[in-house]
């Protein structure tokens, strides 16, 4: 049986798969770990549609000669879906009081609302803030969507940018012991705020340069990505823990002595991979 995606055939042997949504499920699997997403199945010249899916998985590679697949790149779709939701809050923003009310049943049905509450759900919460309950401002909203436009676009350069924010919020994170036994539990709240949004934001980030090839697997003598990842959502969950008891003293440790630590280990880590990334396609 030959394998082809988008138009090239792909040189890989088949050793435990028998049907064919086994092998299906090893390569969108595959797909997915590199940033692409089926849009397009053919298999013997036939295209498949959602009606055949479950008759066509249950047929034995055997008999099949060819299975053709065309994807699309993930960070396409999000920037393409991007694009339309600006344009959506522009319409909603020069529609009357009436026409507001009703936007939201139709806005829900259409594709880039179905992509974005599938891919982006935070995203889509704050959609249906602004447009059923006006909870969010279209500015506001306009405003966190080209954000994360910027992190699909440039996510090396929204990454890079971050530095600055990210310098102060291991420093308040230092000082936050402080600010708890003088009792600063504003600036402490907000400071624990704070930290949650970065902390988001690098791993929003981290899964586009991921899936967009940005970052290197090339070894090297420090701890691999994978493994800081780990640690550092160990140590957030330790937060939590400590945060959701009450325990000021904890809490406090944790951000000082591991938080802040594991944090900036992490982004000049994922910064390094970067680099290395760069250069290398540098020399090629």
């Amino acid at each position: 049986m030959e394998i082809c995606i988008n138009g090239k055939k792909l040189d890989a042997s088949l050793d435990k798969e028998n049907t064919v949504g086994e092998v299906l499920a090893g390569l969108e699997q595959w797909l997915t770990d590199s940033g692409h997403r089926i849009c397009e199945l053919n298999i013997d010249g036939k295209i498949i549609n959602a009606s055949m899916i479950e008759d066509i998985f249950n047929r034995e590679i055997k008999d099949i000669k060819n299975i053709s697949i065309n994807s699309n790149v993930v960070a396409d779709l999000t920037a393409a879906s991007l694009i339309n939701l600006l344009e959506d809050i522009n319409e909603y923003e020069n529609l009357n009081f009436e026409e507001k009310a009703k936007y939201y049943n139709n806005w829900k049905e259409t594709v880039t609302a179905q992509y974005i509450s599938a891919e982006i759900p935070d995203l889509y919460s704050f959609c249906a803030g602004t447009f059923i309950n006006a909870d969010m401002s279209p500015s506001v909203l306009r405003s966190i969507t080209e954000e994360i436009q910027r992190e699909v676009n440039t996510p090396a350069d929204e990454f890079k940018n971050l530095q600055p924010i990210l310098n102060e919020i291991c420093e308040r994170l230092i000082n936050l012991p402080l600010d708890i036994q003088t009792g600063k539990d504003a600036l402490a709240a907000r400071t624990i705020q704070t930290f949650s949004a970065v902390t988001e934001k690098i791993i929003r980030v981290f899964r586009q340069l991921d899936t967009q090839g940005y970052l290197t697997s090339v070894a090297g003598n420090e701890k691999p990505l994978s493994q800081l990842i780990t640690e550092f959502g160990s140590v957030l969950k330790d937060l939590l823990f400590a945060y959701e008891k009450n325990d000021c003293v904890l809490v406090g440790d944790i951000t000082e002595y591991e938080a802040s630590p594991k944090l900036n280990e992490l982004y000049n880590a994922i910064l390094d991979n970067i680099k290395i990334k760069s250069a290398l396609q540098g020399e090629k």
